[in-house]
């Protein structure tokens, strides 16, 4: 029988914890090591979750006998500095989103990867929800007919952070879960207009619409001033339409046999003639896997790992993301105008320079 994957945790704030403990929950893996910044946090999350090796040293870390995989739960700005260590060293790395805060620094991360022979997967934790993999099946499989849009709503009364803008923040969520449901397609061009409040230095509220190709539109609204807690996502087709309510407590999915047809004007004369014909159908809601989305990640990152596939969500994944994060930022900064995804490496990228943390935790 093949030895358990060896795994280490950077990071042992708010989400790492639940990443020590759905990766030592896996039978076929077994975390060796813990690491953050403030040493304390370390020790105590070592020793709830039985782990042998708490440290405030990455090389520390990184160099633990036995080691495959490091998972890195830090802030954003920390990103590329550890994971470009971790694979480096020839270890597969798990990042959380967005991946890096540069597309040039993802595109080197990706590149590494692909150099060094191991995986390297970002966690876009939705993908592997229940829900959102049916979405993308319906998708694929036709059940919706073609996409028309996609509209995604992410709000709260939140957590101001100080190093990010809520674009950053909330958005990566979204943006992964269209990207998944849309196949990985690139996005062609995306306009966002933002506004900063209640003496915040960074946008509190923005309205991303992101195009892809000529026909299929994007929309997302993310908030941190909003009265109720939103988390829902529509998607409208030629044949079907589809609500996820991630606040639902069951029937998060609802699929409605709902849409609209327009019969083409045979000349312009008769445009006011064309028959639009309207289809109200029933409405079902569909049996989905409810298992925990991060044990669903850890299990398939694992399996990847052992077959060399690529994950869900993999690093050319977050690249498109990182990229569609840059050009929201650079239309915002350019008065809310379209910018073009694949032009904004030419466009100096939002960095978070000002409040960039000096630690790895």
């Amino acid at each position: 029988m093949a030895r358990p994957i060896g795994v280490g945790v950077v990071g042992c704030g708010y989400w790492g914890p639940n990443l020590v403990r759905n990766f030592a929950q896996q039978g076929n893996a077994e975390v060796l090591g813990v690491c953050d910044a403030r040493l304390e946090r370390a020790t105590k999350v070592g020793r709830d979750n039985h782990v042998a090796v708490a440290t405030d040293s990455i090389e520390e870390l990184i160099a633990l006998a036995g080691l495959d995989l490091v998972v890195i739960a830090t802030p954003s700005a920390t990103h590329f500095e550890l994971a470009k260590r971790a694979i480096t060293a020839g270890k597969h790395v798990l990042v959380m989103k967005p991946i890096t805060t540069r597309s040039d620094h993802a595109e080197e991360l990706v590149d590494l990867a692909d150099r060094q022979g191991v995986v390297l997967a970002v966690d876009h934790t939705f993908v592997y929800t229940g829900a959102v993999r049916k979405m993308r099946e319906l998708v694929e499989n036709g059940s919706l007919g073609d996409v028309y849009y996609i509209d995604s709503v992410r709000i709260n009364l939140g957590l101001f952070q100080s190093d990010v803008n809520v674009v950053w923040d909330l958005a990566p969520h979204d943006v992964s879960i269209i990207d998944y449901v849309m196949g990985g397609q690139e996005a062609e061009s995306v306009a966002t207009i933002g506004g900063c409040h209640a003496g915040s230095r960074h946008e509190n509220i923005a309205y991303v619409t992101i195009r892809y190709g000529p026909d299929v539109l994007a929309h997302i609204h993310v908030n941190w001033l909003a009265p109720a807690k939103v988390r829902r996502t529509i998607i409208g087709g030629s044949k079907s339409m589809v609500i996820y309510d991630d606040m639902e407590a069951s029937e998060k999915l609802k699929i409605y046999d709902k849409g609209v047809s327009i019969s083409p004007a045979s000349s312009a004369a008769d445009v006011y003639s064309q028959m639009v014909q309207y289809r109200s159908g029933d409405m079902r809601a569909p049996r989905i896997d409810s298992r925990e989305a991060l044990a669903t990640e850890a299990e398939h990152l694992l399996e990847c790992i052992r077959t060399g596939a690529q994950p869900n969500a993999d690093g050319r994944a977050g690249l498109r993301v990182v990229r569609i994060l840059e050009a929201a930022q650079a239309s915002i900064d350019a008065g809310s105008n379209f910018v073009t995804v694949r032009d904004t490496r030419d466009v100096p990228a939002w960095r978070l320079e000002s409040r960039r943390p000096t630690s790895i935790a």
